[in-house]
């Protein structure tokens, strides 16, 4: 393909502030359509992104002739659906993280890509940011030695829609829709790192409660994990915590030092030697997947490969459903 002509199903914040327009920033590279359900946002994101078309229906999106590559931007229960139905027409996906909303629905998208043989890509983007990648070259340069154990550990006070009655809560915290509750929704962009540095998690474990009872979903996990090499890891999330708790850190732990970064928060890198300690800031661009739509577009063009495809994703759906025992 020497031109993306994309299509978005769904166009809500994910599309309108993180990726949405690097689809427009990558040369070769243009939005053709979008879909939604409610034809008022699309017909405004369409306006105000400078979009020929809009939907309310994805079949037509899909099958519509100036659409060769569709983005599916929507909750995480309709990814596999938007995805398969893609493929099905021939045409290249790229799907917002998780992959799907459980590791057999990741299953079903693998299977037909294989049959296919059209490409599925997910929304991993942290894996092409600069600020993470310069966290992967120091582990890989051997600065903290033999990494021994990683820990994650994230705590965050309830949001004001944790409040809201049953009905109105938040997507993310209905796990018919989200696969989890927050934990499904954050947690991947941290194993996916972790994943791409130290390999394949092949065993999981966790314990998963609801401690604040705003919801029915999960506030409250912990874990335990080890990937392929024979190292193996920790994680702590809590949704509900005191502000006093707020964390967002990962922790890399080696027989000469230690690296501690953040996952959402991009604090500067903590590299811990017996020089001391050494604080790293690493900048972003403005909009966080432009690297990673960059990658995609280039590997459909046949100028570079992009691994983040829906094969090395699947891994970590497969976790999240072994921590909260779904499998």
């Amino acid at each position: 393909m020497k031109h993306l002509k994309w299509g978005f199903i769904g166009c809500g914040e994910v599309a309108e502030k993180k990726s949405g327009p690097a689809f427009s920033e990558v040369e070769g590279s243009s939005v053709a359509a979008v879909m939604s359900r409610s034809e008022r946002r699309a017909q405004s994101y369409a306006i105000r992104h400078g979009v020929p078309k809009w939907y309310t229906d994805a079949q037509q999106l899909i099958d519509d002739p100036d659409v060769n590559a569709v983005y599916v931007a929507t909750p995480p229960s309709s990814h596999a659906t938007f995805a398969i139905m893609a493929m099905k027409a021939g045409k290249p996906v790229y799907v917002e993280k998780p992959l799907a909303a459980s590791y057999e629905d990741c299953a079903r998208v693998n299977s037909i890509a294989e049959r296919t043989g059209v490409p599925c890509f997910v929304a991993y983007y942290r894996r092409y940011l600069p600020y993470f990648q310069r966290v992967k070259q120091l582990v890989e340069k051997g600065l903290i030695g033999r990494v021994l154990n990683v820990q994650i550990r994230f705590a965050v006070p309830p949001r004001e829609l944790d409040y809201n009655d049953p009905g109105k809560l938040p997507w993310r915290l209905q796990p018919e829709i989200a696969g989890g509750g927050y934990f499904y929704d954050l947690a991947p962009h941290q194993l996916d790192l972790l994943q791409d540095m130290f390999g394949v998690i092949t065993d999981a474990e966790g314990i998963s409660t609801n401690r604040a009872h705003l919801y029915k979903a999960e506030d409250t996990v912990s874990a335990c994990f080890r990937f392929e090499n024979g190292l193996s890891g920790s994680g702590m999330w809590c949704f509900v915590a005191h502000e006093s708790a707020r964390e967002d850190c990962i922790e890399i732990i080696g027989d000469q030092g230690k690296l501690s970064f953040s996952v959402f928060d991009y604090a500067p890198i903590q590299l811990h030697t017996s020089e001391g300690m050494q604080q790293i800031a690493v900048p972003n661009p403005p909009y966080v997947q432009l690297p990673i739509v960059r990658s995609v577009v280039e590997h459909l063009q046949g100028l570079s490969v992009c691994s983040c495809t829906s094969i090395s994703a699947t891994p970590v759906n497969w976790a999240l459903d072994r921590i909260l025992g779904k499998i």
